[in-house]
């Protein structure tokens, strides 16, 4: 499987605080790797904490060449997070600067995952989409507890609420997690600018065409975002 990622600053922001990373070929102990962090704070200190985000855990892959998939994938995480969390506390324009992470990799007939935040994963198989990663938000909390359903979680005013994030705290709880693929399967990884603006179906039509390549198909969720207000920066990565 190979991956393409496309990120965009949407219509309304001044800056884009998303980072993307897509690395096909093998590093460290990986035979690939792909990343969206969604970052947050303000005073561009979100960009700075996505960016070095990316750029921390890419480190961190590169130096180890032993290990299970999703224990490197959970382990890079958590070092990021400790180098982010550092650097928000050696400068005051950086305090409480956080991003969301999502980073994957694909090897032999399993994706693994390790995140932390509102970043998705989708799974593209069959003419059906399945999200497998968890929302850490405010109102999927909720929707969990049984106080709200998925539907009211969507247009609930609180739904941007983030409950875990890379870089706010020193210790953090990462989620960790495998799924078996199939061949014609399409992994989609986005920020909430993308699913915020296209719901599920949405994506799922655009993925499931056939006429377009995984390039096209990435160039038409954030096209299709912008035109339905582009509210937020916009990020998807397309593995397939």
């Amino acid at each position: 499987m190979t991956g393409i990622g496309k990120s965009d600053i949407g219509q309304v922001r001044s800056c884009n605080e998303d980072s993307i990373f897509v690395q096909n070929s093998p590093i460290g102990c990986l035979q690939n790797f792909y990343i969206v962090a969604d970052g947050m704070g303000g005073h561009k200190s979100g960009e700075v904490a996505s960016s070095n985000a990316v750029k921390f855990f890419r480190q961190f892959i590169e130096n180890n060449n032993m290990g299970e998939v999703l224990d490197v994938l959970v382990e890079g995480v958590g070092y990021a997070n400790k180098k982010v969390y550092e650097m928000s506390k050696e400068d005051d324009a950086y305090t409480n600067m956080g991003t969301t992470f999502l980073a994957a990799s694909v090897f032999g007939d399993k994706v693994f995952i390790a995140h932390v935040g509102d970043s998705r994963l989708y799974i593209v198989r069959n003419n059906e989409i399945k999200q497998l990663t968890t929302d850490h938000t405010y109102v999927m909390d909720m929707v969990r507890s049984g106080i709200i359903t998925k539907e009211e979680a969507k247009i609930h005013p609180d739904r941007n609420i983030i409950t875990r994030a890379l870089g706010i705290d020193e210790n953090l709880s990462i989620d960790g997690i495998f799924y078996k693929i199939l061949l014609d399967d399409i992994i989609i990884m986005c920020s909430d600018g993308l699913y915020e603006m296209i719901n599920d179906n949405g994506i799922l039509n655009i993925a499931k065409n056939m006429s377009l390549s995984l390039e096209e198909k990435a160039e038409k969720m954030i096209e299709t975002a912008n035109s339905y207000g582009g509210k937020d920066n916009i990020s998807v990565i397309l593995i397939g």
